[in-house]
């Protein structure tokens, strides 16, 4: 795959951490369609101390001979960051907590991150602060983490589409380089999603065009929000699974396609995601995805209480994202 195409190098100099890009294209055809498979039961539960409220925002990676599991627990008044590992990622057994805030970092959440394996070594994104910005751990092994002393993607200037907060990250890596697809929180506290590009994780360009996916339609099951994307490319186009909250503060799963990454529109060949058992029917949200043979594995959060942040009874569930 060529190198991401930057469309204003020339005027970054004078811009700040911003210019028009673009990402290679992906080879084949879009499908007919997709459609769900899921797990009825969760696959990984709440537990009995720090993640006994709410166990949600999985970021699954395949690391040597495992999967890993990072996700947010919450105790009732910190998020934290956990491990978990398994074979199949079917069967979890969890690791313990391995980040909670501290430093600038505050005392609300060290959470909501992205994993991937990059260069040898595993690199988390998660969000943190107050405003609500972006950072970085490293690790060799998924427990020890080494943190970067501040934050790597903060918020925009006065007026821009991100100047209140900068959260749910999801990194790929596509034509050479990192990219962060991740919710922006205006003024007047719409959130939307955008796009940056990095070489090494820590410094980011943003999409001077930002955001690339705007609210939903008034009775849209995304008409309040928009966050937690998750990206993969297959099938001639980059998919992404969001989470959308309507006006009762359920949430739910809808796809987008964009053939370079950067401009998106809805897709309807995926039924949005509703949950359908006691335990996900007010809450599904937080995808994370594998693409195998077979389809898309998204490992994805849900709770039987419908609010905007926590207290959902949150816990992760798994499906198959099925082309057709």
């Amino acid at each position: 795959m060529k190198r991401i195409a930057l469309a204003a190098c020339a005027l970054l100099a004078g811009c700040g951490r911003y210019a028009e890009f673009t990402l290679p294209p992906v080879p084949g055809a879009a499908p007919r369609g997709f459609e769900w498979e899921v797990r009825p039961a969760p696959v990984l539960g709440r537990g009995a101390g720090w993640d006994t409220v709410d166990v949600l925002n999985p970021s699954v990676i395949r690391f040597q001979d495992r999967y890993l599991n990072f996700y947010s627990g919450y105790d009732g008044r910190t998020w934290h960051t956990g491990a978990a590992e398994s074979r199949d990622g079917l069967e979890w057994r969890r690791l313990g907590r391995v980040l909670s805030p501290e430093g600038w970092e505050g005392t609300y959440i060290a959470a909501n991150g992205s994993a991937i394996v990059h260069r040898g070594e595993i690199l988390y994104w998660y969000q943190a602060g107050d405003p609500v910005r972006i950072t970085l751990a490293r690790s060799a092994d998924g427990v020890n983490w080494k943190r970067h002393s501040a934050a790597v993607l903060v918020t925009g200037p006065r007026g821009s589409w991100d100047e209140r907060d900068v959260a749910d990250p999801y990194v790929i890596a596509a034509g050479g380089r990192l990219v962060m697809y991740y919710l922006g929180v205006d003024r007047a506290r719409r959130q939307r999603l955008g796009v940056a590009i990095s070489e090494d994780g820590v410094t980011w360009t943003k999409l001077r065009s930002n955001p690339i996916l705007e609210l939903g339609a008034f009775g849209a099951f995304d008409e309040i929000g928009l966050g937690e994307p998750a990206v993969w490319a297959s099938h001639g186009h980059y998919w992404m699974l969001y989470t959308g909250r309507d006006r009762e503060e359920a949430r739910r799963i809808g796809l987008a396609r964009s053939r370079d990454g950067v401009r998106w529109q809805r897709d309807a060949r995926a039924p949005v995601l509703s949950g359908t058992q006691a335990w996900n029917h007010k809450v599904v949200c937080d995808p994370s995805v594998e693409v195998t043979p077979q389809g898309i594995r998204v490992w994805f959060g849900g709770g039987d209480v419908a609010h905007p942040a926590e207290n959902v009874h949150g816990q992760i569930g798994l499906a198959v994202l099925k082309p057709k």
